[in-house]
């Protein structure tokens, strides 16, 4: 805070106050007039005096205030370049962070874009492949539709689809079915016919109509489209009534009571099903079922399951005989056992019997015999004949028990 000014002000007043004394003090001696011209005089010495330390002041003042200044100025200078310097190092550490970071981003950019490179790539690959199987496809589609205007290749085709479903169902041809056989006693002769247990069989027909489900798959204008529906859902049933003629169901024969009419195509089946459900219903009261790639996939697992169920009863009954009649050996066994136990007991006690009582008996004569010989100085001879006798006697003695 600046202080000069107000030690100025106090000087000056001090000064003022002092001439007044002085003024007043005069003005007890001289006259009026004097006084006048004393006073006048004492204001301009005081005027002089005063206005000579109002600019001595003043100026003191303006120096002081300009060192200060200066000195204030100096001391913000300073801190506003260490303030400067500051900030400048943050700046610096701010835009080597920033840019270390575009180092990142541009490296980031270029991975980014050698990726993108070699993924548009490959999608062009891919859509070339693409672009090639379904031209591939389209042929093979008309290909397809080309075949499958004659009647001959639709059989073949569904003869193909069926035997599929059976392969992966683990069915054997001339094992689980046979293919193209006769019915026994009859004329017709059925696509495919499977083997049940009990010597039961099940037969199935792959011909079906598709000639106006094709028509009404290319037609354009609805009444065209009404027309092959029609068409194609009185040739299904007119199909049902064919199979139902044959005897392909002949009891006689020992066939079951339904037969499988398969339906190449799922699209198909399911076509037939939202369009008229009744047809599926009056070929199930005709015995004849209808069935799809997934649906007899279904009915040969069931088919599989039963031979099974089938082979394994039948394999229980010839374990449970075989296990009746070992039973039945098995105690004739143990009665033997036992019996060849009980004589090889009676062996064993008559063999005790042997080796103890029987040889003490023996040895207790031949004791006093060599006793005998000893007192009376006897030599004993024993011929080697007889050494080979004495088993027999052995054996003699074992037979009659002495």
């Amino acid at each position: 805070m600046n202080t000069l000014p107000i030690i100025t002000f106090i000087v000056g007043f001090v000064l003022g106050g002092i001439i007044i004394a002085s003024i007043l003090k005069y003005t007890q001696v001289k006259t009026a007039k004097e006084s006048k011209t004393a006073v006048d005089a004492v204001i301009e010495n005081m005027k002089a005096s005063f206005g000579s330390l109002s600019l001595e002041a003043l100026r003191t003042s303006t120096e002081q205030s300009i060192k200060l200044s200066k000195e204030i100025l100096g001391k913000e200078r300073e801190l506003n370049v260490k303030e400067l310097d500051t900030k400048k190092g943050l700046i610096d550490q701010q835009l080597k962070n920033m840019t270390a970071k575009l180092e990142d981003a541009s490296k980031l950019m270029k991975e980014l874009e050698k990726d993108r490179a070699e993924k548009f790539g490959e999608l062009a690959a891919h859509l070339k492949k693409t672009g090639e199987q379904t031209t591939r496809l389209t042929e093979i589609t008309s290909t397809l539709r080309e075949a499958l205007s004659s009647t001959k290749a639709r059989g073949q085709w569904g003869e193909r689809m069926a035997e599929d479903v059976l392969q992966l169902a683990g069915f054997i041809e001339n094992v689980n079915y046979v293919k193209q056989k006769a019915v026994e006693g009859g004329r017709s002769i059925p696509d495919f016919t499977f083997w049940l247990p009990k010597d039961r069989k099940l037969n199935m027909d792959v011909k079906f109509p598709l000639d106006n489900y094709m028509k009404f798959l290319e037609a354009h204008a609805e009444s065209d489209k009404e027309k092959f529906r029609s068409n194609f859902l009185r040739d299904v049933k007119a199909r049902v009534k064919e199979i139902k003629s044959r005897d392909y169901i002949n009891p006689e024969m020992n066939t079951v009571d339904y037969v499988l009419l398969f339906i190449p195509n799922e699209q198909v089946y399911a076509f037939i099903h939202e369009q008229d459900s009744s047809i599926i219903e009056e070929g199930l009261k005709n015995k004849v079922i209808f069935c799809s790639p997934m649906t007899l996939y279904a009915i040969v697992m069931v088919i599989h399951e039963a031979v099974k169920n089938f082979a394994l009863e039948k394999a229980s009954n010839e374990i449970s005989s075989l296990l009746s009649a070992f039973l039945k050996q098995w105690d004739a066994f143990c009665e033997k056992m036992e019996l060849v136990g009980k004589r090889i007991g009676e062996a064993h006690e008559a063999y005790d019997i042997l080796s103890t009582t029987r040889r003490r008996q023996l040895e207790k004569p031949l004791s006093k015999i060599e006793e005998i010989s000893k007192q009376h100085d006897l030599p004993i001879t024993i011929d080697e004949g007889d050494k080979e006798e004495v088993p027999f006697i052995e054996e003699s003695t074992k037979e009659d028990g002495t």
